[in-house]
């Protein structure tokens, strides 16, 4: 017998995907507020280095007052992160990725105000950290606590508001809720269930709306790409994302091998590791200050006109001062990561990228395979990919760059080197950056530290 439609439709006015929306919607509202806050810190913070740095480089006897400062700050982010490094240290994606693979738990409130706190304190002082870590762990206790004390959820909706959470906190960071989706379904679930994708869907716009209310609409990373890469360069992207999956797995083995590293350095205690990279970090701002941070100011220095201008005069000067940075960069970043600050990774990652794209653009133009027409979408599709192999994220990294960036007409040559750049990775034997950091903290074994 055929069946009727009203043997099949579910009745009408049933709330569930009623209730699922208005929570998911809450936990995007909350983590947006929080993150735009958070946000909004850390910028001003960042002003206030890029001034203070100039004025010490003049009057040097200003450097007292601030290393008694980066000591101070030592002290009261280790006594804030003391009582739970191992959940607050690092970019806390891997802490949360434990949580659902059944490995760790966390205290929503205490976690919550205290990688608050203590990510501004790690970063405002131009840590080579970025925000989008802490952000994804805020938002995920922000749906665990709405979930544990409002709610009275079930273990379903427990994980349904915290894979929300992770999702709104992205989306809030970088202003990107597509690739938030993504990155939740990507590298933290595995999988896709449409109720929990809607939840996370729904939660990431309601966050994406809330900082728009704060900064505005314009992309989190605006950069100037005009026209399509041509047909007759496509033949460098498989070599350039080769050199990435190359760069990705040496990033990787260096970042895994600070652990081991830092935990020999017994003179300090570990929670206050952080005084390494804060006074080390002084004499880079000293030279120069835009290097500090993130830092979204590097990669956008990166379009200006004068750059360009060198770039179409030949010079090899933007290739050393390109290759210089990078080495700054990447020290710095290990250092900063290193120190177990709270502090995530994704924008010194695509600061890298975007210093390799200068090289490969350079060359590309130097020898007249492309024009400096496409300089731009050589540093865009170089973020992508090298993010992309790192995280072992690559529809993660061409959505997210999509996104950031504002523009669609590099998406075809992002997804061909990103994947070159993954394939690479993996023959080499790397792995997800997330997943070796949640092996090498042994949650297993310390299930509630």
């Amino acid at each position: 017998m055929i069946k009727k439609p009203n043997q099949i439709l579910n009745r009408p006015f049933i709330p569930r995907v009623t209730f699922v929306l208005g929570r998911g919607i809450s936990v995007g509202i909350i983590t947006g507020l929080i993150v735009s806050v958070f946000r909004w810190i850390l910028d001003q913070a960042m002003k206030c280095v890029y001034h203070i740095y100039p004025q010490m480089a003049t009057h040097h006897v200003l450097l007292i007052p601030y290393i008694i400062l980066m000591i101070l700050i030592c002290i009261l982010l280790g006594k804030i992160i003391s009582p739970y490094i191992k959940n607050l240290a690092g970019s806390g994606i891997s802490q949360v990725e434990a949580i659902f693979e059944g490995e760790n738990y966390m205290p929503w409130w205490e976690i919550l105000w205290r990688k608050f706190v203590g990510g501004i304190l790690a970063s405002a002082p131009g840590l080579m950290l970025a925000r989008e870590g802490p952000c994804i762990q805020m938002g995920t206790m922000v749906g665990q606590g709405l979930a544990e004390d409002l709610y009275k959820s079930d273990k379903k909706e427990l994980r349904r508001l915290q894979q929300s959470g992770i999702a709104a906190g992205l989306s809030a960071a970088f202003s990107a809720p597509m690739a938030s989706v993504f990155f939740l379904i990507e590298v933290i679930t595995h999988e896709l269930k449409p109720i929990d994708a809607l939840s996370a869907l729904v939660a990431s716009f309601s966050a994406d709306l809330i900082t728009v209310i704060f900064f505005g609409t314009k992309p989190c990373l605006y950069l100037p790409v005009k026209n399509d890469l041509p047909l007759h360069a496509y033949w460098a992207l498989p070599l350039i994302g080769i050199i990435l999956g190359i760069f990705a797995y040496i990033y990787q083995y260096c970042l895994l091998s600070l652990r081991p590293i830092f935990s020999k350095i017994t003179i300090i205690p570990r929670q206050y590791h952080s005084i390494i990279p804060l006074i080390l970090i002084i004499p880079v701002g000293l030279w120069n200050a835009k290097l500090l941070g993130g830092s979204h100011l590097l990669i956008s220095s990166l379009f200006k006109h004068e750059v360009l201008t060198d770039l179409s005069k030949g010079s090899t000067t933007l290739i050393l001062i390109a290759i210089g940075i990078f080495f700054i960069r990447f020290i710095y970043s290990m250092l900063s990561y290193g120190a177990s600050v709270p502090g995530g990774t994704f924008m010194p990652i695509l600061v890298l990228g975007a210093l390799l794209g200068v090289i490969f653009a350079n060359v590309l133009v130097h020898n007249d395979v492309i024009s400096t027409t496409y300089y731009p979408h050589i540093i865009i599709i170089s973020m992508a990919a090298y993010f992309g192999a790192i995280a072992k994220a690559p529809f993660t990294a061409v959505i997210l760059l999509t996104e950031m960036v504002g523009t669609v007409e590099q998406v075809l040559p992002m997804i061909l080197t990103t994947f070159i750049a993954y394939y690479i990775l993996d023959l080499l034997g790397g792995r997800s950056l997330y997943d070796e950091q949640r092996i090498q903290m042994d949650f297993k074994h310390h299930p509630t530290d």
